[in-house]
C-alpha cells in the first residue's frame, strides 16, 4: 500500500488565455517572458486575435525572436506591412503573414509539445470556432480578422472573422484543452476612443519620403484620421465600437467562467494601430507579472523551488 504522504504533489497544468486587443496585445509577450522568469511555463495556450499570434510564437519557441522584431518596428514599418484593400477589410493580411512565414517557424500545431487553440468566428452562423489543427500561422490568421480592418479568411470552406466577436478572452477554450489553472490576459478593460494615438498621428504625418510616398501617406492618414481633428473619423468609430463590444462580451464570458488569475495591462493610451510601441507594452507585461507574482504562485506553486 502506498503512503499518501510519499506521493509527489500534483503539479497543475497551467493554461494561458490570451485576449484580443490589437496593438495592446504586445503585452502578451512580456507576460509570457515574465512567467518564464519566475519558473511558470504554461502548457496550454488559448489565443484570440493578437493573442493567437503571440501564443503561436510562444508554442513554436520563437517568442524571443518575435519580440526582437516587433520592438524594431517604426510607424512607417507598420504601415508598410499593410496591403490596402477595401474588399472585406482594409488590410488583406497576406503581406504581414507572409513576412512571418519567411522569418518564423510555421509547424502544424497538433505536432507541438505545448497545446495551442485559436478562436475564430464563423461569418455565416456566428458560431465560435476553435482551431486546433493546421499550421500555426493559418490558425492565427483565421483568428485575426477584425471587421473593417483585416479581411476575413476562408478555412475549411467557411469564412472566418475575428474571434474577439464571440470570445475575447478564451478562458473556456483553455480549460477544454486541459488547463487546471488559467491565467487570463484581458486587454479590453480599458477602452480606447481613437484609432491612432496622438503621438502616432504626429509621427505618421511627419514621415519623410518622396512626393509619391507622401501622397500615399496622406491618403492613408485621411482614412484613419478625421479631417477636423475633433469629430471622430470612420475608423475611430469602428475601433471604439469594437472595443466597447468586446469589453461587454469579456465581462459576460469571464463572469460565467472566471479564470484563477486575471492580468490587465495598464495601457490606457494605446490605440488600435500603435503596433510600433511594442517595447512599452512588453515592459508593462513583464511588470504586471511581477506585481501579481504572489497570486500566481498561490495557484501554481513555487516552480523555482522545485528545481533546487
Amino acid at each position: 500500500m502506498t503512503d499518501i504522504g510519499d506521493q509527489a504533489p500534483h503539479k497543475p497544468v497551467v493554461g494561458l488565455a490570451l485576449g484580443s486587443g490589437s496593438a495592446r496585445g504586445w503585452a502578451h509577450i512580456g507576460i509570457i517572458q515574465g512567467l518564464e522568469e519566475i519558473g511558470v511555463q504554461p502548457q496550454v495556450v488559448a489565443g484570440t486575435s493578437i493573442g493567437a499570434l503571440v501564443g503561436g510564437a510562444y508554442v513554436t519557441d520563437t517568442l524571443n525572436e518575435f519580440a526582437d522584431w516587433v520592438q524594431s518596428l517604426t510607424v512607417k514599418d507598420v504601415f508598410g506591412l499593410l496591403d490596402i484593400s477595401l474588399s472585406g477589410g482594409m488590410v488583406k493580411g497576406e503581406k504581414l503573414f507572409n513576412f512571418f512565414r519567411e522569418h518564423h517557424e510555421n509547424p502544424d500545431i497538433e505536432t507541438l509539445e505545448k497545446k495551442l487553440v485559436t478562436v475564430a468566428t464563423d461569418m455565416k452562423s456566428g458560431r465560435e470556432v476553435w482551431i486546433t489543427k493546421g499550421t500555426m500561422l493559418d490558425a492565427a490568421r483565421a483568428s485575426c480578422a477584425l471587421p473593417g480592418l483585416f479581411s476575413p479568411v476562408k478555412m475549411q470552406g467557411r469564412w472566418m472573422l475575428d474571434g474577439g466577436l464571440v470570445n475575447p478572452v478564451p478562458v473556456s477554450a483553455a480549460r477544454a484543452m486541459g488547463a487546471d489553472v488559467v491565467i487570463a490576459v484581458n486587454l479590453n478593460a480599458q477602452l480606447v476612443g481613437a484609432h491612432l494615438s496622438r503621438d502616432t498621428r504626429s509621427q505618421a504625418q511627419g514621415e519623410e519620403g518622396s512626393d509619391e510616398e507622401r501622397s500615399i501617406w496622406h491618403k492613408m492618414m485621411g482614412y484613419f484620421i478625421s479631417e477636423d481633428g475633433d469629430d471622430p473619423g470612420f475608423f475611430d468609430v469602428v475601433a471604439s465600437s469594437i472595443n466597447i463590444m468586446q469589453d461587454r462580451i469579456t465581462r459576460s464570458r469571464m463572469a460565467g467562467d472566471p479564470p484563477e488569475v486575471t492580468l490587465v495591462p495598464m495601457l490606457e493610451d494605446f490605440a488600435l494601430m500603435d503596433f510600433h510601441r511594442a517595447k512599452e507594452a512588453i515592459e508593462e507585461g513583464r511588470a504586471l507579472v511581477q506585481r501579481y507574482e504572489a497570486d500566481i504562485r498561490a495557484w501554481v506553486g513555487s516552480p523555482l523551488a522545485d528545481r533546487v
